[in-house]
């Protein structure tokens, strides 16, 4: 079954965005329905034709947003989060970011193949490596910026056995992956699509070459804090935050199709007007709305 909440289909109408969070939700045709699974596969089909801009928000054209998929997360995957091994600095991230619901909604198998863009000191990067397995493979980027202060619990992690199958990236985000990296099943980008803004990176670039590099149906999952509706990168730097249509369509810009959000990162009580970093947020650190997307290539 698919959870759709009033939220979920908030976007539906571009020209109401900015009332977004009203107690008012539209009537939803049921030809727009669209049961949309975690794991959800696309089939092969032509490459639809790439935009020169993001289509503009008319209520001629409306954005419809996939409902919410229904997430229930399997003993295999709980095993990953619950490994022994696991460090415990990354168990205490657990309660804010639920990786058993992330892995879930990412639907990996063994042996596939995925990469993660700004890898960090690798806490997803590690679960993705758990979740492929010894058969899979994990391309983790990072760019010079980011190794200034993750170089060392970087290289710590990558010394550790479940870390075998995950091959270290240094590049920019402008070109993040290297040639051998083709024909991916996914790609993640996690907290941190909104530093690229303030960070100077070409973002036409670096989707463009996220698309390449994938698979026909493989897919690009973005998770990012949430900044209020209409407000695109205006708090990217400020407040680390940018707004969820201004990712979506800059993404579909790049030739992407938008089949499902998860919502097991949402906080309606957010007021998304604050600095939700680790270093100023203090103790609401992990207390952001957050909204986690999810494309394939066509």
């Amino acid at each position: 079954m698919v959870n759709v909440t009033p939220r979920a289909w908030c976007l539906l109408f571009p020209l109401a965005v900015a009332a977004c969070g009203g107690s008012a939700s539209p009537s939803i045709p049921p030809q727009l329905v669209l049961p949309i699974l975690p794991d959800v596969r696309v089939p092969h089909c032509p490459r639809a034709g790439g935009e020169t801009s993001p289509p503009p928000l008319q209520a001629s054209a409306p954005h419809v947003r996939p409902p919410a998929a229904h997430l229930t997360v399997a003993p295999a995957t709980q095993a990953i989060v619950d490994a022994a091994d696991r460090d415990p600095e990354d168990r205490k991230l657990d309660a804010s970011r639920h990786p058993a619901e992330l892995l879930t909604f990412l639907g990996l198998k063994g042996g596939e193949r995925v990469a993660e863009l700004a890898a960090g000191g690798g806490y997803t990067t590690e679960l993705l490596a758990r979740a492929v397995g010894p058969r899979g493979k994990v391309w983790a980027e990072n760019n010079a910026f980011i190794m200034k202060f993750a170089g060392k619990p970087w290289g710590d992690r990558l010394k550790k056995p479940v870390m075998k199958n995950v091959v270290r990236v240094d590049r920019e985000l402008d070109a993040p992956l290297p040639p051998d990296a083709k024909n991916l099943d996914a790609v993640v980008v996690v907290l941190f699509y909104h530093d690229t803004v303030w960070m100077g990176a070409d973002r036409d670039k670096m989707n463009k070459a996220v698309f390449d590099a994938l698979r026909r149906g493989g897919e690009y999952v973005v998770v990012d804090h949430s900044a209020l509706e209409g407000t695109g990168t205006e708090s990217a730097k400020t407040n680390h935050r940018i707004d969820e249509l201004f990712v979506l369509r800059e993404i579909e810009r790049a030739g992407f199709h938008h089949v499902a959000n998860g919502d097991f990162l949402r906080n309606q009580a957010d007021t998304r007007d604050w600095n939700d970093s680790p270093r100023e947020a203090g103790e609401r650190r992990g207390t952001s709305d957050r909204f986690v997307l999810k494309f394939v290539k066509p």
